[in-house]
């Protein structure tokens, strides 16, 4: 009975060793894949706006990935004044560090978004976004810009890319969504992605966006159909939310004060 006894503690000591042990382990090896952990994840951010500026090399692997999006410059914009502002004023060096989407639960860094005005479903926009530029000679050629919204399950993340027009686009594509394979999942098919290439955001004053997803398809004499992209398949309100997030965040409470003023060469 005294073995008996003496094994419990025994058992609960050995298992508080060990718990102690596989914990310091989990910890270090955290600590230790940190690096690499977000040297992934840039690298994956990378690709995805090489992908929808149309620039990803087939194959690339990293080194080439790295050298090809060494051409954009990474900029910060408030997206109230359509100003630059410096990595500092939100507490950084490198402007690739600020996170904008981790910047919308704080709120100094971001604007509550009333309920009428919300037409991407995402309740808190941040007040500083991400830009990425791409300079030709002096002359933008074309600009990379961080888009998210609702869809029917889940909250989209993607990038636009617009030609030096600051109108025509180059390219949309998700990088983040849990819409339901092959209906709202469709917004990763290659096929349906490149009919966004060659639209036209604004109207003829370049004011308001005009973007447009066309249940059944757009005809080839659709009137505006430059405005126009065929919705998805069977996939009503993911299409409804990837029209809304475009014409939100290229609308004035988005990035159009920021394109107005890059068109005007104010910034």
């Amino acid at each position: 009975m005294a073995k008996g006894k003496e094994t419990v503690p025994r058992t609960l000591l050995v298992a508080l060793v060990l718990s102690i042990v596989f914990s310091v382990v989990v910890s270090t090896a955290a600590v230790v894949l940190r690096p690499a952990q977000i040297k992934n994840q840039n690298l994956d951010i990378k690709t995805n706006i090489l992908a929808a500026s149309g620039m990803l090399p087939e194959g690339a692997g990293a080194e080439e990935i790295e050298k090809v999006f060494s051409q954009f410059e990474v900029r910060l914009v408030d997206l109230e004044t359509g100003d630059y502002v410096e990595p500092s004023f939100v507490g950084v060096k490198d402007p690739m560090k600020y996170d904008m989407y981790k910047a919308t639960s704080d709120p100094e860094m971001s604007t509550n978004i009333l309920s009428s005005a919300d037409k991407a479903g995402i309740k808190r926009r941040p007040n500083i976004s991400k830009v990425y530029t791409l300079s030709e000679n002096g002359n933008i050629k074309r600009v990379v810009l961080p888009v998210h919204g609702y869809g029917l399950w889940s909250t989209l993340y993607g990038f636009m890319s617009l030609e030096g027009d600051l109108n025509t686009i180059e390219g949309l594509g998700f990088y983040d969504h849990a819409e339901t394979p092959g209906l709202g999942g469709e917004v990763d098919n290659p096929r349906w992605k490149s009919q966004w290439v060659g639209k036209e955001l604004y109207d003829e004053d370049k004011t308001k966006p005009q973007i447009r997803l066309i249940k059944g398809g757009v005809s080839s004499n659709a009137p505006g159909k430059e405005h126009k992209v065929d919705a998805l398949s069977g996939a009503t309100l993911t299409s409804r939310g990837v029209q809304s997030l475009v014409n939100y965040w290229m609308g004035d409470r988005g990035y159009a004060p920021f394109l107005k003023k890059l068109r005007e060469g104010e910034v």
